[in-house]
């Protein structure tokens, strides 16, 4: 098969896998709702075609989440294995930000600024369609490999060379919500973050002789920035002091959780001390997916441990919270789980079910259950990306470009100019 016969053959799938959803009865009602809820049945709303192909890439429906591909492949007859490769690969695509390097005849030279891997794209396109769009410029797209070949399905988003910085800040911005793009398609670099992995749980367990710490927001911050001084440095201060509950275990709203994009990377990476509220905050090692900071960790599993756990305030809406928040994983409810023989028993009575755990963590922790997930906070250990964008985050003051290329230790100046150690700066929570 010729590369043009490949191509017919992708657009073709794509073209009958379109047919099906809006003539499955079932799927059908589901992408008329879909239309419905981002407007593309107004007059001003979103091309038929642009919610069409958005549906197929990515909603998940049905009590397993099924991916629209999937519930293809389950509902038609007679499918030939070439077909079945094409629909199994568009299911399995990239969305991630790239920078073009250079524009070819039948598609791109692509550097996935993400997981930092070099890319060479065929367009399903005519090249005719992306004029405008050149070397240095930056665009949101999702990629999809057939037999070793890379193929752009879509480009969602353009920024020119003149807009870096928001191309590496969307960067980061889609590394925290999803950290396994990071290594995705890039086993050299999934290798080096498992290594981290390893090593810093080895650290963590000699400076804090657990794998789980509770304490307050207000000392969260300072807690990781003394343990990350060990780790890089063996340096290993008291921290007894730091260790601190909060008057009353409760779960409640905190504002600055309700990110928008625009201030989606301060409030992700600033710290929890800014916070008005007090919580308790737990800071926990996972032996397999590395460092988390998880706020009000303790007053879920305070839940479980008290006589009358509707005592707790808010205690239904806090279990709803970590079964529904797509940051924790199903090692952490599994956890919980393991520690408290209650733990079904009481969830059940939240959720009016009769679930298993197993059951629990399909329904609402599939995608760990599928995928290896390592926590952002490791990955971000790792990330160019992450490294470029560092100097972005004091309030876009415009200060000199940090050469990540170099060591930067904790206690040293930091390179953005502001005066302060790196660790109370730009290294905060890194």
């Amino acid at each position: 098969m010729n590369i043009q016969e490949r191509m017919d053959s992708i657009n073709g799938v794509i073209k009958n896998i379109a047919e099906f959803i809006q003539n499955h009865s079932e799927i059908k009602s589901d992408f008329n709702d879909y239309l419905q809820t981002i407007g593309a049945a107004s007059k001003n709303g979103v091309p038929l075609q642009t919610a069409c192909f958005s549906y197929i890439l990515e909603r998940n429906i049905g009590e397993d989440l099924k991916s629209i591909p999937q519930l293809y492949l389950e509902n038609t007859k007679d499918i030939d294995n070439e077909t079945k490769k094409i629909v199994k690969a568009i299911d399995e695509s990239i969305s991630s930000v790239f920078e073009i390097k250079k524009v070819t005849k039948a598609g791109f030279d692509l550097l996935n600024i993400v997981n930092e891997r070099r890319y060479m794209i065929t367009s399903l396109m005519k090249m005719t369609a992306f004029r405008g769009i050149g070397s240095g410029d930056y665009i949101i797209a999702r990629i999809f490999n057939l037999n070793g070949d890379y193929y752009l399905l879509e480009i969602s988003g353009v920024l020119p060379a003149t807009r870096k910085d928001d191309a590496y800040r969307f960067a980061v911005a889609k590394i925290i919500q999803n950290p396994e793009l990071v290594y995705l398609d890039n086993p050299e670099k999934q290798k080096e973050i498992e290594e981290d992995v390893a090593d810093i749980h080895k650290k963590f367990i000699e400076f804090f002789g657990t794998t789980e710490i509770i304490t307050t927001n207000k000392n969260a911050d300072d807690l990781i920035g003394i343990f990350n001084d060990y780790a890089e440095e063996g340096t290993k201060a008291d921290y007894s002091n730091l260790i601190v509950e909060p008057e009353e275990y409760k779960y409640f709203n905190v504002s600055e959780f309700n990110n928008s994009y625009d201030n989606f990377l301060e409030n992700s990476l600033g710290g929890f001390s800014s916070h008005k509220e007090i919580y308790d905050v737990g800071i926990i090692y996972d032996e397999e997916l590395g460092l988390y900071a998880i706020p009000f960790y303790g007053t879920f599993n305070k839940i479980f441990e008290v006589k009358d756990y509707t005592k707790i305030v808010n205690y239904d809406a806090c279990i709803k919270y970590f079964l529904e928040n797509d940051k924790y994983s199903a090692n952490l409810i599994r956890t919980v789980a393991n520690k408290h023989k209650n733990f079904m028993e009481i969830v059940n009575a939240v959720l009016a079910k009769n679930y298993t755990l197993e059951e629990l963590l399909k329904k609402y922790k599939k995608r760990y259950l599928d995928n290896k997930i390592i926590s952002s906070t490791t990955v971000l250990y790792r990330s160019n990306a992450f490294s470029n964008t560092l100097g972005l985050i004091e309030d876009n003051e415009n200060k000199p470009q940090i050469d990540t290329t170099k060591k930067i230790g904790r206690n040293d100046l930091c390179p953005c100019g502001s005066g302060k150690k790196y660790k109370k700066c730009c290294g905060a929570n890194v």
